[in-house]
This record gives structure tokens, sequence and C-alpha cells, in this order.
């Protein structure tokens, strides 16, 4: 399997769940991958799978791996658990930025929030910089708490987007510690029958 592209017959339009706020990787991913498709936010893996279950939503693009830190939990032992039917895959390429509020700089910027997973793939960088590392419970999300917040001392570790919906600075691009730092997203639906 490879890609995530609309099967033949499908119809334009469906509705597709991922796991964090519009700006996240996942959202990126539906936004890139399914683009005939309406992007719908689930704060956690349960939620946009149990939403897939329902028929709130006909497919879910979940990540379960990642080639700097291999399984992404507990994402890839739901899915497997799911009973639900992988239709495609595809690996893409993860490049975390460092995003602050307007008028921030490195030296202002005390601490990085960000999903744990997210900052497992940039520790080195954040060490060098003399960052210490926030988890929260998504990369978009965090970039909207740091926007909110207004704090010149807290910055996000996000997708470059997030910094243009949560209106943010990029102080750093290309963060993580691994240049080719990947992500393997599966494209979910329910079981036939």
């Amino acid at each position: 399997m490879n890609g995530v592209g609309r099967p033949e017959g499908q119809a334009a339009g469906g509705r597709c769940a991922y796991q964090g706020a519009p700006g996240a990787f996942s959202h990126e991913a539906c936004l890139d991958l399914r683009p005939w498709d309406e992007p719908v936010a689930y704060e956690t893996f349960d939620a946009a799978l149990a939403a897939l279950f329902a028929g709130e939503v006909h497919c879910a693009l979940i990540p379960v791996e990642n080639s700097t830190i291999g399984r992404v939990e507990p994402a890839a032992t739901l899915v497997e658990q799911s009973g639900l039917v992988q239709v495609s895959d595809v690996w893409r390429p993860i490049r975390l930025a460092l995003m602050a509020p307007h008028g921030a700089s490195l030296r202002s910027v005390k601490t990085a929030e960000s999903h744990p997973i997210a900052l497992r793939q940039c520790p080195a960088s954040l060490a060098s910089l003399g960052i210490e590392a926030v988890e929260a419970f998504d990369t978009a999300g965090a970039a909207r708490a740091v926007a909110e917040a207004g704090d010149p001392a807290r910055a996000a570790v996000a997708p470059a987007r997030a910094a243009e919906v949560y209106d943010l600075s990029i102080l750093r691009n290309d963060l993580q510690d691994s240049s080719d730092n990947r992500t393997r997203f599966v494209l979910l639906s329910r079981p036939e029958g």
C-alpha cells in the first residue's frame, strides 16, 4: 500500500477525522493528502476512531510510526486493536518549527510546548538552545496556547503552518534532530458489512 488517494468510485467531499487542533501535522496531512475531504479535528486518537465507528466521518488519517522515535503511541496500538480497515498508508516528512508570539526571540524563550512525540524528535536542538521542553496534548494546540498567552518566554514546537493559523513568528525552522524525520500515516475506514 502506498499513498492515500481517493479510491476509484469514491465520491468527493467526505469527512476525514484526525487527532489534534487545526494546524497539527495530522491536519496538514489531511489537507495535503485528502484535499477533497473536510478535515474534522478530535482531541484524542480514541475520539477520532470512535467518530469513524459512529459514522460521523467516512475515514480517519492517523500517525502510527516515526522514523526517529519508532511507534507513535497510543495511536499505533489503538489502530491495531480497532478492527478498522487500513485502506492505505504514506510516509510524510516532518519538519518541526519553533514558534512564539511576535516580538519574542531565541533569547527570550525559556520553554517550548508540544506533543510528547514531537518533543522526542528534537531534544538535542532544544537543549542546544537552552529551552526546556513542556508536554502538551497536541502540536497545534500548543501553538494556540502560546498565541493566547502572548508570553515571549513561551514557544511551541509545531508545523510551520500552525504559525500561520495562530499568528506566531517562526524563530527556527527544521528543529528536528534528524534531517530525515518522517511519519507514517494510515488511512482507515469502517469494515464492510
